[in-house]
């Protein structure tokens, strides 16, 4: 069987007709159908069409509801809550989205709490959607527990993802920062498990707190957070926001992203949305355009989320190599 080449819009339909198919309905599949399209788009393949397999298993086993509807209130003028009802993030957020904007617009800036929820793809994703519409975008997400605390070897916190995205006054991002709590994405050690790769040193933890190289002895012990105890502190700030406000599980009782063990993960995300206009208004626009040239005018410098930017011209061009043993897993999900 050889690789196939895909545009966007079939790897969108690949994913959705494989989320259908595996129980769950056009409302919970279509937003993740979507975000698999923009992590392709941008490259980013651990969260794309590498994760319909998993997301299928998921639905088939009941670590995420496919039949799941959300349920959204708003208790305060400033404060939105969702309550994903195990099924996948993407489905809840989608429901609140038109309040959360509208509510950013009239109150100047605004929150949405959403809990007993799932992954919910690239982070940033969420972020610059609010960008492309002229909000600055702060989101957090909490993840079952893979990071021990600096000193420690037992896992406390989750590779615990923020990012932030700034709106460039034309539809788009001007920047994006999108990172976790750990020196390396949770997706590259599993990654490198099935290839059998070693990892580099730095990045994770045996089951005892030594330094590995082993893949598979890292996912029966802990990532290395980035920065030492200060990527540590960011990543327990994330578990703040995204699980204990939320009212979502702490890591420490999520079941794992991967693998059909542990029921619903039950994790959080919290999102703050902000209008420049209410605060600084033309002023806002005007500094942060100086501050990335002030980036971007040094050689070898280049703003958070242009990588993801190069990617997407060039996929929205070229389309997707999808790897024949990937396609052949989606199809029999």
């Amino acid at each position: 069987m050889e690789d196939t080449r895909l545009s966007l819009d079939q790897v969108e339909e690949l994913a959705l007709q494989a989320l259908l198919q595996a129980g769950a309905t056009r409302a919970q599949a279509a937003p993740v159908a979507r975000s698999t399209r923009l992590a392709e788009r941008d490259g980013i393949r651990s969260h794309g069409l590498m994760y319909i397999p998993v997301y299928a298993e998921h639905l088939q086993c009941g670590k995420v509801l496919g039949t799941a509807l959300p349920e959204v209130t708003q208790p305060r003028p400033a404060a939105i809550r969702v309550d994903a009802a195990n099924g996948f993030a993407h489905a809840a957020i989608d429901a609140a989205w038109p309040l959360f904007d509208d509510t950013i617009r009239s109150q100047g800036l605004a929150a949405m709490a959403v809990r007993r929820s799932y992954n919910c793809g690239v982070l940033g994703h969420h972020a610059e959607r609010l960008a492309a519409s002229g909000l600055v975008g702060l989101c957090f997400i909490n993840a079952p527990a893979s990071i021990a605390p600096t000193g420690g070897h037992r896992p406390a916190i989750g590779t615990n993802p923020f990012a932030l995205a700034v709106p460039d006054g034309a539809g788009g991002a001007r920047l994006v920062i999108d990172q976790s709590a750990s020196a390396i994405a949770k997706s590259e050690i599993i990654l490198r498990a099935r290839s059998g790769e070693a990892l580099e040193p730095g990045w994770a933890l045996d089951a005892d707190g030594a330094p590995t190289l082993d893949p598979d002895a890292a996912l029966g012990g802990s990532m290395v957070p980035a920065g030492g105890q200060k990527g540590f502190g960011t990543g327990l700030m994330v578990e703040i926001l995204a699980a204990a406000l939320t009212g979502g599980n702490l890591g420490i009782d999520a079941s794992p992203f991967s693998g059909p063990k542990g029921g619903p993960p039950g994790t959080g995300q919290f999102f703050i949305g902000i209008d420049p206009g209410a605060f600084a208004a033309e002023a806002f626009a005007a500094a942060v355009s100086r501050l990335a040239d002030t980036i971007q005018d040094q050689p070898g410098a280049r703003l958070p989320g242009a990588r993801r930017a190069a990617n997407r011209h060039r996929t929205e061009t070229e389309g997707v190599l999808v790897n024949a043993a990937l396609m052949d897993r989606i199809k029999t999900a």
